[in-house]
């Protein structure tokens, strides 16, 4: 979800982000809804597959390039005193209708998902510190697996099922000799794998895999994701070769 947020919007009084939301078809209940009423365990968890591709969040471990900073784009609002009922309403409206000016395609995500999506949002955005409690497990953590190793020839590294910029693991090891290195990407946000002077694999998703063949000397190498904004993110890794 890539999403470029109206100025105006965040630095609105929160009546008025409620009046703009009416306009959008928002009721003023589901903006005043308790938090406690929504699943925002999963909120968190489709964040980060749908929209942590594009954005940073901190709290829910973000590293997106490509969209605004949610953390820094809410942050002079929050401090003008928009309360978090007022943000949730900006994000469920900017999702039912994204802004002209943004790539984000409308109902990225829809009905309860949007619902718990904008509930986690304006529950940590342009907040310090980190989830606690069930928010804290609610996505496995991803590039700290144990290395990946070469077998049969074949060397996989996963990228993260959950979306994240990242692959299952930053290290992996082979022997020298003829290689395929292939990366299953299981997420919806596209994902390749790349060694410079090597092979480039083609960009997959929704279980695609992406692989090449290439002849390695002993050697460390670089394997990196070559998907706008991915590596930046800290999509890559190390293979050392034997």
């Amino acid at each position: 979800m890539r999403w470029v947020p109206s100025s105006n919007v965040l630095r609105a009084p929160v009546a008025a982000v409620l009046i703009a939301a009416a306009g959008l078809g928002v009721s003023a209940c589901a903006l005043t809804q308790n938090d406690s009423e929504v699943d925002v365990v999963a909120g968190k968890q489709l964040f980060v597959e749908r929209c942590g591709s594009c954005h940073v969040l901190n709290r829910a471990g973000t590293k997106g390039v490509t969209g605004p900073n949610l953390d820094q784009a809410f942050q002079q609002a929050v401090k003008d005193g928009m309360g978090r009922s007022g943000i949730r309403g900006a994000v469920r409206s900017q999702i039912n209708a994204p802004a002209i000016e943004s790539q984000m395609p409308a109902d990225l995500v829809k009905g309860d998902q949007a619902d718990r999506v904008a509930a986690y949002v304006a529950q940590v955005v342009a907040r310090p510190g980190e989830d606690t409690g069930l928010l804290a497990t609610a996505v496995k953590e991803a590039g700290g697996g144990e290395p990946a190793v070469a077998k049969g020839g074949t060397l996989e590294v996963d990228a993260d099922p959950n979306g994240q910029l990242l692959y299952v693991t930053d290290q992996a090891r082979a022997e020298a000799g003829d290689l395929t290195v292939r990366s299953k990407n299981a997420s919806s946000t596209p994902h390749n794998i790349v060694i410079d002077g090597k092979g480039k694999g083609q960009v997959v998703q929704g279980g695609g895999v992406s692989e090449f063949e290439a002849s390695f000397d002993a050697g460390k190498y670089t394997y990196y994701c070559s998907v706008q904004g991915h590596r930046q993110a800290g999509m890559e890794g190390t293979l050392t070769v034997r």
